[in-house]
C-alpha cells in the first residue's frame, strides 16, 4: 500500500506523461503545417500488438505517420515473433493503420534451420502478397526477417515509389560474424547480393549508430544516403512506475532483494556467459537475484545453466506485455546490457533507451568501442553506468556488489534526467524528416529495370 507521498508522486508522473503527450501533439500540429499526404507501406515480420522491439518501434512510426495525415499500410506476420502459438487477426484497422497479416510456417526457434523455415515461408507469402498491392509513394523496410528489404527494393522497382531501409541489425554480416554462415558459400554470396541491392536501391538508409553507418559506408554506399537516427525510449509504454515496481517485485518474491535484470532478446549476439558466471559467483549472497526477462534462442541455455548449477538466485520470465513493461523494467535495481565482442555496428541493443527512460543504473558487458559506451559518455553522471569486458567475471561481480551497496539510492523514487536528444519527441520528428524530405519533389520514383544476378 502506497503512502500519501508515493500517491502524490505517482500523480505527478501521470501529469508528466500527459504533458509529454501534449508536447507530441503540438509537434505533430507544427509539422503538419503545409504537409502533404503519402501512401506508405511498412514491411516487417512483427508489428502491434507483438512486443518484439522492432515491432514496437515500427508501431510508433506508423502512428506518427497516420497522425500526420499519411495513409499507412503494414504487411506483417499473423504469428507472435517469440511465441508463434499466439495468432493475430489477418486483417485489422487499428488507429487508422491498415494492417495485413500473412501466414507462415513456424516449426519453432530451437534450431537455426527451424528459424530459416519460418523466415523463408514468410518471405515467400510476402512476395506473393506484394504482387497484389498497388504502388506506394514510400516503402519502409526493416530487417525482420533478414533481408526483407530486398523484397521492398524489388517492389519499388516494379511498381514505383521510394524505398527507405531502416537497418535494425545488419545481415548477412551478423551471420558471418556469429559463425552461422561461411562467407565463401553460394548462399552467403546470394545474401550479400540481396543486401547490396537493397542498399543501392534505397532512397535513404536509416541506421542506429555511427558504427553501423561506417560498416555500410565501407560497402561503398555514399555517405549522404545514410541518416543516423538512434531509437527512442518507448515513452508511451515505458516510464518509471513505483507502484508497478512494487507489484512486480511482490509477485515474484523480490521485495527484499537487489535485482539485477537482463530484459529483452536472449541471442548468441548478446552472450550471457559472463553475467551467468557472475551470478554463480554471487550465489552465496541471498539478497541478490539475477532476473532474465524476455525470450530468444539462448534463454533455454540460461534455464539449463541455472538448473545444472542449482542456482536459487536466477529467475527466468517471458516477455512482458506492453501494459506490464514499465513495472518489470522499474523493478530492477541494476539493468544489464550485453553485446558480443565483434558485433558493434551489426546489432544495436535498444534496451538501453528504455533503461534510461526508467532512470535505472546499468551494467554494460561488451566491447569498449560501441554505441553503449558512447551513450555512457554522453549522459555523464545523470545515470550510473558500470562497464566490463566479456570474460571479466570479477569486474562484473565487483560492479554488482558496489551497486548493491547503494541499493537505497537506486530503489526509491527516481529523478529521470533523460537528455532531450534521447527523447521520443526529438527522434520521431527526425525519422519524419528523413521520410518526408525526399517526398517534396513531384516525382516519388518510377519503375526501374529489375536486377540481374
Amino acid at each position: 500500500m502506497l503512502g500519501a507521498s508515493a500517491v502524490k508522486k505517482s500523480a505527478e508522473a501521470t501529469h508528466r506523461r500527459d504533458a509529454d503527450n501534449a508536447e507530441d501533439a503540438r509537434r505533430i500540429e507544427t509539422l503538419n503545417h503545409d504537409s502533404f499526404q503519402m501512401k506508405v507501406l511498412l514491411l516487417n515480420q512483427c508489428f502491434y500488438p507483438d512486443v518484439a522491439a522492432t515491432g514496437q518501434y515500427l508501431t510508433d512510426l506508423a502512428q506518427w505517420l497516420t497522425e500526420r495525415g499519411h495513409s499507412v499500410t503494414v504487411l506483417t506476420s499473423d504469428r507472435g515473433y517469440d511465441d508463434p502459438s499466439v495468432r493475430f487477426a489477418r486483417r485489422e484497422t487499428w488507429r487508422g493503420i491498415n494492417i495485413i497479416r500473412i501466414p507462415s510456417l513456424s516449426p519453432g526457434k530451437k534450431a537455426r534451420w527451424r528459424r530459416a523455415v519460418n523466415f523463408a515461408s514468410f518471405l515467400m507469402v510476402l512476395s506473393a502478397r506484394l504482387l497484389l498491392l498497388p504502388r506506394f509513394d514510400a516503402v519502409v523496410a526493416l530487417t525482420s526477417p533478414p533481408l526483407i528489404s530486398f523484397l521492398g527494393a524489388l517492389f519499388v522497382q516494379l511498381k514505383g515509389g521510394k524505398l527507405f531501409f531502416w537497418v535494425m541489425d545488419l545481415n548477412p554480416d551478423e551471420a558471418f560474424v556469429a559463425g552461422w554462415l561461411d562467407e565463401s558459400t553460394l548462399v552467403a554470396r546470394l545474401l550479400t547480393f540481396c543486401l547490396q541491392h537493397s542498399l543501392r536501391v534505397a532512397e535513404s538508409i536509416i541506421v542506429l549508430d555511427r558504427f553501423m553507418k561506417q560498416r555500410i559506408v565501407d560497402k561503398t554506399v555514399p555517405d549522404d544516403k545514410l541518416a543516423v537516427v538512434r531509437p527512442w525510449p518507448l515513452s508511451t509504454a515505458v516510464h518509471y512506475d513505483q507502484q508497478a515496481r512494487q507489484a512486480f517485485r511482490e509477485r515474484y518474491e523480490l521485495s527484499e532483494k537487489f535485482v539485477v535484470m537482463y530484459a529483452g532478446n536472449h541471442s548468441p549476439c548478446h552472450p550471457l556467459d559472463t553475467l551467468l558466471a557472475a551470478a554463480l559467483s554471487l550465489s552465496d549472497h541471498e539478497d541478490i537475484v539475477f532476473c532474465f526477462v524476455g525470450g530468444g534462442s539462448e534463454q533455454i541455455k540460461v534455464r539449463e545453466f541455472a538448473e545444472r548449477q542449482d542456482l536459487k538466485n536466477v529467475l527466468c520470465l517471458p516477455y512482458q506485455t506492453l501494459a506490464e513493461l514499465s513495472g518489470s523494467l522499474s523493478a530492477a535495481d541494476l539493468h544489464a546490457v550485453v553485446m558480443g565482442e565483434r558485433f558493434a555496428g551489426i546489432v544495436h541493443p535498444c534496451k538501453i533507451y528504455n533503461i534510461l527512460a526508467v532512470g535505472a543504473p546499468f551494467l554494460y558487458i561488451g566491447p569498449e568501442q560501441s554505441h553503449i559506451t558512447d551513450i555512457a559518455q554522453e549522459i555523464g553522471g545523470s545515470t550510473t553506468a558500470y562497464l566490463a569486458e566479456h570474460g571479466d567475471v570479477e569486474a562484473v561481480r565487483k560492479h554488482v556488489l558496489e551497486a548493491a551497496s547503494h541499493r537505497a539510492t537506486f530503489s526509491g523514487e527516481r529523478t529521470i534526467a533523460l537528455p532531450e536528444d534521447f527523447s521520443r519527441q526529438s527522434l520521431l520528428p527526425n525519422m519524419m524528416n528523413v521520410l518526408e524530405s525526399s517526398a517534396t519533389s513531384k516525382s516519388l520514383g518510377n519503375p526501374a529495370v529489375l536486377p540481374s544476378i
